[in-house]
């Protein structure tokens, strides 16, 4: 029953392979090749004995030897290019599907990834794969193989002695029995297995990204415990799959042994009574080992199958994820090209209400209009709304109810390219690529030049400390940009905005994190930057909003109070009070 429901995922592994059906084909037909050649090197010893070394005949028996070692050259050349295809196909489908996997995990919604621990992603993109490869390096048509090999040594040792034949294959049934029970037993084992190994790779990738945390608070003890209790499971579920093989290949080497000794029994009497010759032994002894070395065999490629079907499961369950969001709407049928959307910056939020789960709302029928070139800035407590405000802006979510538009268009129908080439985010916690700085500013993209990622660096105030570093503008930021101060990857993510030219700058409380100096330097370089230009800025720092030509305070998901700096000061209400909280605290 467990077959049939694995077919399914069996198939999807199988067409995989279909742009390299033909040397997939061919891989194929030297596996025949070589199963079908498996009864000539037995037969020709068989020969030798019963009629060259019997008459004496050297040359003859030369003739038997020569043919013998052709024979064993032309099966490893064979081997050789079996073997070779096998695995440039596995690695062909293993290129394909990692390259198809992530770029359909690139464009899932933010939400899938603030619930999905970053371990198992690693996980499904490189062990999972590499799992599903093997079924055709190691696995499939190794498989088939085995199972001709035996099919051909079987009918081979019928043709020549059926009654023989018979006896040697008495034990098979409780072999395939066996096998059957330990197919079971492995396919559990591996599953376990699977699991374990994605739960590990989270606990790993999540303390050792959180390692400042875990040692400032003297946790090393504790989360050492922890990986303990994951490392054991790992072990054991290991180990089962070990006893799973402990137990099957004992048991086919003693079904093995039983085959060779009703063979010498039935076989010495035969020999003894005329009825059969000493080549017929000892070609019947070779098929035997020939019978259980593809068996023992087998079970490797059950093992192979089996991993591969769990890591497939794993896999396509990702692939059929419905966690895309729209990105070619009714707007592409007008104009396929991105560049034909040039926003002029004017952003509107008409009753919007927005919720991460079901109708838990984060933001309540909020509304609002920002002229092109005006700068509206955010301010409220923490969890208020403001940086969903901005996520909805970029459709990193979607909004439930209400409108939002840009230049009169409903977002929702704007392409999602042509969308975020129209804004730039800067947001709080700036993250950087391993590479140099120059690719971090202009996001790997060859398309901006080095004077145009020195001149934006010039115009933000970044250029004073790049040009410092060992390297200048090559200086390798190394992991999350960790070689760097806060403060200095902020400016790098101001410069990576400023290179861009956005219609709508957002800003997500960017400089919250940054030292005085950096923070009057980053001022200068955004007064610059939203000269003109629609500008939307989430601010923690209130001093950095005073020149905003609209100011919202957000509570609870609602816009409680609206205007300049000096009109909500005069208010003496919720801003003035967050004003006077923040400058009290500075002072």
């Amino acid at each position: 029953m467990q077959t049939f429901k694995d077919a399914p995922v069996l198939k999807r592994i199988v067409a995989l392979v279909r742009p390299y059906r033909r040397r997939f084909a061919w891989t194929g037909v030297l596996v025949m090749v070589l199963a079908l050649l498996s009864w000539i090197r037995p037969y020709l010893i068989r020969l030798a004995i019963d009629e060259k070394v019997a008459a004496g005949d050297r040359e003859g028996l030369l003739a038997i030897f020569v043919a013998v070692v052709g024979l064993v050259v032309i099966e490893a050349a064979l081997q050789f290019f079996q073997t070779y295809w096998a695995n440039w196909v596995a690695q062909s489908v293993t290129f394909d599907l990692r390259e198809r996997l992530f770029a359909h995990v690139l464009n899932f919604r933010l939400a899938y990834f603030d619930k999905t621990p970053v371990g198992q992603l690693v996980t499904r993109h490189v062990s999972d794969i590499d799992g599903i490869s093997n079924v055709f390096s190691n696995g499939l048509l190794n498989a088939v193989g085995d199972i001709l090999r035996l099919l051909v040594v079987v009918v081979a040792m019928l043709l020549v002695d059926w009654e023989l034949a018979l006896v040697v294959l008495a034990p098979v049934p409780v072999l395939v029995w066996a096998t059957r029970i330990f197919q079971k037993a492995i396919k559990s084992s591996f599953v376990a297995v699977r699991n374990e190994v994605s739960r590990i790779n989270v606990f790993v990738q999540e303390h050792v990204t959180g390692m400042g945390v875990v040692q400032a608070f003297h946790r090393e003890a504790a989360e050492s415990a922890k990986f303990d209790v994951h490392n054991a499971a790992h072990r054991d579920a290991n180990i089962r799959s070990v006893w799973a093989f402990s137990v099957f290949f004992p048991v086919v080497e003693m079904l093995s042994a039983t085959s060779v000794a009703l063979l010498l029994w039935w076989g010495v009497d035969g020999v003894a009574a005329g009825k059969m010759s000493l080549g017929v032994v000892l070609q019947f002894v070779l098929y035997v080992f020939m019978l259980y070395g593809p068996i023992r065999q087998l079970a490797d490629r059950f093992n192979v199958l089996q991993m591969g079907i769990v890591n497939g499961q794993r896999v396509f369950a990702l692939l059929d994820r419905q966690e895309l969001m729209p990105i070619s709407t009714a707007l592409d049928d007008a104009s396929g090209d991105d560049d034909a959307f040039i926003f002029e910056g004017r952003v509107v939020f008409e009753d919007v209400w927005f919720a991460y789960n079901d109708e838990d709302w984060v933001l309540r029928g909020v509304s609002f209009e920002v002229a092109a070139g005006e700068t509206v800035a955010f301010v409220g407590a923490t969890g208020a709304g403001k940086s969903s405000i901005i996520a909805l802006m970029s459709r990193f979510y979607a909004h439930q109810k209400g409108r939002i538009t840009i230049d009169g268009l409903d977002i929702a129908s704007v392409p999602l390219p042509a969308l975020r080439n129209g804004l730039c985010v800067v947001p709080q916690d700036v993250f950087l690529f391993s590479g140099t700085l120059r690719e971090n500013i202009s996001l790997f993209d060859d398309g901006y030049s080095l004077e145009q990622v020195k001149d934006a660096a010039e115009s933000v105030g970044a250029a004073a400390f790049i040009e410092q570093l060992p390297g200048g503008y090559n200086y390798d930021v190394r992991e999350r940009g960790l070689m760097l101060s806060t403060g200095q990857r902020q400016l790098i993510a101001f410069t990576r905005a400023y290179i861009r030219n956005p219609a709508v700058l957002i800003l997500d409380e960017a400089t919250s994190s940054i030292d005085s100096e950096s923070e009057a330097m980053i001022q200068r370089a955004t007064a610059r930057l939203t000269q003109g230009r629609t500008s939307v800025v989430v601010a923690h720092r209130l001093s950095t909003i005073r020149d905003a030509q609209q100011i919202l305070v957000l509570d609870a998901g609602c816009i409680v109070e609206r205007g300049s700096h000096e009109d909500l000061l005069a208010m003496k209400g919720a801003y003035h009070r967050l004003f006077e909280l923040q400058f009290s605290s500075d002072a």
